[in-house]
């Protein structure tokens, strides 16, 4: 059984920063792209960032990008989300989620693809 465990959200005012980390554990962490999604209230849940088995390739939706960094270390099963100069419209619920196939050379984009989802944390911007 594949556990994600997702913790680091939180409250912060805008332009404050906060690390977001996803624990995993059941399964061979190293072989997986795994990403980060969120869902605002009355939104759909959109993928934020993306980051290959390897850690080499990653992918970060227009909106974050050069304000978060998505990075992995495999030797203790753990995906992490620097999050940078945070607006209120980043506000929402945050998941992780593992790739449901192994050694992508692409990490996915799309969320059936992703086999596994953490129980998300909420990170609340305030203005």
């Amino acid at each position: 059984q594949v556990q994600l465990v997702e913790s680091g959200g939180g409250l912060v005012q805008a332009g404050g920063s906060l690390r977001l980390s996803c624990a995993a554990s059941g399964t061979t962490f190293s072989r997986y792209a795994m990403g980060w999604f969120r869902q605002a209230p009355g939104k759909e849940r959109e993928v934020v960032a993306t980051i290959t088995w390897s850690g080499r390739s990653t992918y970060y939706t227009n909106s974050v990008k050069g304000r978060f960094t998505i990075s992995r270390d495999n030797a203790k099963n753990t995906v992490y989300l620097q999050m940078n100069s945070l607006k209120p419209e980043d506000t929402a619920v945050y998941y992780c989620a593992a790739d449901g196939s192994a050694f992508r050379p692409i990490g996915p984009r799309t969320l059936d693809e992703y086999a596994y989802w953490g129980q998300g944390t909420q990170v609340t911007v305030s203005s």
